[in-house]
């Protein structure tokens, strides 16, 4: 029950990013991409089990039934139009000293990072192209 809670939730944060972050086009925007990369990292003993990305393009991709302490998504292509991404993961920790760190990189930059403590882990991240 714990995970569809953690799975909604994310799922609502991403959604309303997107909602948010709409804009209308330009008269004639640079034809350019960004390669995004989501990484998560938990301590050691703590299992990642849920992620939520975006994928720079108006929609979001869920990952569940995830295991272990680290997880990487596939590579994002992101149209040049995007205003926002966004990623959320919850996982279980040992203690209330786990901790859970996830990273958004963009073209080979790490650009922002998001931390959770505690024996129930949640962390979340955004970027903004603008």
């Amino acid at each position: 029950m714990k995970n569809i809670k953690h799975f909604l939730s994310l799922t609502l944060i991403l959604s309303l990013t997107f909602l948010f972050s709409c804009k209308k086009d330009n008269d004639s925007p640079a034809v350019t991409t960004h390669k995004v990369v989501y990484k998560a990292v938990a301590s050691s003993g703590s299992s990642i089990s849920i992620a939520v990305v975006s994928d720079g393009k108006g929609g979001n991709e869920s990952f569940t039934s995830l295991s272990g302490s680290t997880w990487t998504s596939p590579e994002y292509t992101v149209p040049s139009s995007a205003i926002a991404i966004a990623a959320a993961v919850s996982a279980t920790g040992t203690s209330a000293t786990s901790t859970l760190n996830l990273q958004i990189w963009v073209d080979g930059v790490m650009k922002s990072e998001g931390k959770s403590t505690g024996a129930v882990l949640s962390a979340n991240a955004s970027y903004s192209f603008q």
